[in-house]
């Protein structure tokens, strides 16, 4: 350790004193420029120097090292393209200085977050955010639907909140410290005692609360009724907390396989529940939400596999496309509108479909083979995520497989699923130069774990089949409905409604 301050720790500071500025845009986007350059020093800073820490008070420290780094950089760029987006999108509005400050406080709070150094301070980096960000979604306070989506949220945010206070109270009688150094070196020391794994439950519960997962995800899809910049603020950064406490904790929490085996089942049911929906909505900002659900729980199922540098680097990659994707939806339906109308699409049949499953893995066994010859094997878990990807580039080679499709579209398809393969191994092994040292390895599967891997392989095998054969009964009367029961979230937000005492209440609350 060195006695410089990395620069990146000042960044949280300087957002907070732009918030007397919060009614010239301009200046509160300087103090995102701002922010974002100490963070790129404090990066620049961690490559010469290696990690640091800061005491603030006793048991409550701030800690820069690779995950501190890479997060700080990506929370202080998104920043800073939502408060310049907020210069002409807020323009007019009465509550811009208002939601100018909110944001202010919310990404100094993240800030702070991607660099704590102890289970403390996270707690209450995630309370600031939970009230910083009900302020945000009341932007139109007098909007019904508004008043509903900021109930929902602080309602599971605050359950999230709770559940992190328990886990350090158990942390604590447990191991006696929250400094996550520490409880890193004591997850590697032996068995859990009970009051840790009561504490590693209850991280498991805060993150699940955090990421929106089934099935309390109702809130994250309400969100629309806030503005744009704060719909790519939530979603592009602040649903990423659950995700970086699980890897913060990740020694402890991957020394519990009961907690393993719930992100993985909790996260692969989130996935698929979210893409499903997904593909039944009209609205662009909608149809983002649900991806957001689905991505979170890919996330989470990345976590419970132990594939910690891939969650990482997943993290990264979905928070730039969300930021851009909320930002950029304003435009997105004149670009559909303006886009040339394909000729029919080809109706693989159950033989094409067949082949297009086969030939994609044959063409992901190659590539894996030819990875393992460069950077080493790969674990069973990480061959079977990289599985489940591919699944997903079959739906588009078997349309190149079926009778009417031309051969360039085949070569198209396979190519397309050879890339995949190749970039899904690519991505796996700079993921692991960059934070694989900081992070644990995939445990070796035992029989729990094997079992939740063929499950995995199995439901996202079988969610790809049938929609690669969707067009052979999408003309089905039963389909109709499917799609309207898909469309309405399985009416689990309807129930949601009616557990916290139903629309009118929350109106009048």
């Amino acid at each position: 350790m060195t006695a410089i301050l990395p620069l990146t720790f000042l960044a949280p500071a300087l957002l907070l004193a732009a918030i007397p500025l919060a009614r010239a845009p301009r200046l509160t986007e300087a103090a995102g420029i701002g922010a974002l350059a100490l963070a790129v020093a404090g990066t620049v800073q961690l490559m010469l120097t290696g990690p640091q820490a800061l005491v603030l008070l006793p048991g409550i420290s701030l800690t820069l090292d690779a995950v501190g780094a890479t997060m700080s950089l990506l929370v202080a760029f998104v920043g800073w393209i939502v408060l310049r987006y907020c210069r002409s999108y807020l323009v007019g509005e009465a509550g811009a200085p208002r939601a100018q400050a909110g944001i202010l406080v919310s990404l100094a709070a993240v800030l702070v977050l991607v660099q704590a150094g102890d289970l403390v301070l996270m707690t209450l980096c995630f309370v600031v955010i939970g009230l910083a960000m009900r302020g945000l979604l009341l932007f139109y306070p007098g909007r019904p639907e508004a008043q509903r989506a900021a109930a929902k949220f602080s309602r599971v945010w605050g359950a999230g909140d709770l559940a992190l206070v328990l886990a350090v109270l158990l942390a604590v009688a447990a191991f006696g410290t929250t400094d996550l150094g520490a409880l890193k070196l004591a997850a590697a020391a032996g068995p859990l005692p009970l009051a840790a794994k009561g504490a590693v439950a209850a991280l498991v519960l805060a993150a699940l609360l955090k990421t929106a997962a089934f099935p309390l995800h109702g809130w994250l899809t309400e969100v629309m009724e806030a503005p744009t910049p704060v719909s790519a603020l939530l979603h592009a950064g602040i649903i990423n907390g659950g995700g970086l406490l699980l890897i913060r904790t990740a020694d402890l929490v991957q020394a519990s396989p009961g907690a393993m085996a719930a992100l993985v089942t909790m996260g692969g049911l989130t996935a698929l529940f979210g893409a499903a929906v997904m593909l039944t909505q009209s609205a662009v900002k909608t149809a983002l939400a649900w991806s957001t659900v689905a991505q979170m729980g890919f996330m989470l199922l990345q976590c419970g596999l132990g594939l910690w540098p891939l969650a990482l680097l997943h993290i990264v990659a979905h928070s730039l496309y969300k930021a851009h994707g909320f930002l950029a939806s304003g435009t997105a339906v004149e670009a559909v509108a303006a886009a040339r109308r394909p000729g029919p699409v080809a109706v693989p049949g159950f033989g094409a479909v067949a082949k297009a499953f086969g030939l994609a893995l044959v063409l992901y066994a190659i590539v894996a083979l030819g990875f393992a010859a460069i950077g080493g094997p790969k674990s069973a878990q990480a061959l079977a995520l990289g599985a489940i990807l591919i699944f997903g580039t079959a739906y588009l080679v078997a349309q190149g497989l079926a009778d009417a499709a031309p051969r360039a579209l085949t070569q198209r398809t396979a190519l397309a699923s050879l890339a995949a393969a190749v970039g899904y191994f690519g991505f796996h092994l700079v993921a692991a130069r960059l934070w694989g040292p900081h992070l644990p390895v995939p445990p070796v599967p035992g029989a729990l774990e094997w079992a939740l891997i063929v499950l995995a392989l199995a439901s996202f095998g079988l969610v790809a089949v049938a929609q690669a054969l969707f067009p052979l009964w999408a003309h089905h009367p039963a389909t109709a409905a499917l799609r309207v029961h898909l469309a309405n979230g399985l009416y689990l937000n309807a129930l949601f409604d009616r557990l916290i005492g139903g629309f009118r209440a929350i109106r009048a609350h």
